[in-house]
């Protein structure tokens, strides 16, 4: 099912504790580096590096690829693309091949093709969304635009 919706995203994140990031990178400079570094340090996500040009990103063991991943520690909640929207659709096969539950391409990864077989799959769907965004926004860090909103609690929300 594709997600559309804030409350079906926040219920995905909600209910998802292992997070496969395909793409991820060890350079400190990409969007992948900061994403992962920001959940594996802020959220409440089991999160894994797949990358099969590095062997860790700050101490977390990466994996060459998805299907490594699931026959070493089972399949993830969520896979998170940080692949061009061409790469998509094998990424997908991957997702599906694994037994991933949901699958979550980041901002700019479009493919429509990848989409509808991820959906045709049963596997929950975001698309074209960051998830450290959306993870910060639901745990009252964002606002709905990725502003900070300013609000400060020492209150941990209850799962």
């Amino acid at each position: 099912m594709i997600l559309e919706t804030a409350a079906q995203r926040r219920a995905l994140l909600d209910r998802s504790r292992t997070v496969a990031m395909v793409g991820a990178s060890a350079n400190p400079s990409r969007p992948s580096y900061f994403v992962f570094s920001y959940l594996r340090t802020r959220a409440k996500f089991d999160l894994t590096p797949i990358n099969p040009t590095i062997a860790e990103i700050d101490g977390v063991r990466a994996y060459p690829s998805l299907a490594a991943y699931a026959a070493e520690r089972g399949a993830p909640d969520i896979v998170d693309v940080f692949r061009r929207p061409d790469e998509a659709p094998q990424v997908t096969r991957e997702a599906i091949a694994a037994g991933a539950k949901a699958i979550w391409f980041q901002y700019g990864v479009i493919n429509q093709a990848a989409i509808q077989l991820a959906d045709d799959a049963g596997l929950d769907v975001v698309v074209d969304r960051c998830i450290k965004v959306e993870s910060a926004r639901f745990d009252g860090g964002l606002a709905l635009g990725g502003m900070n909103t300013g609000l400060l609690t020492a209150k941990r929300r209850i799962r």
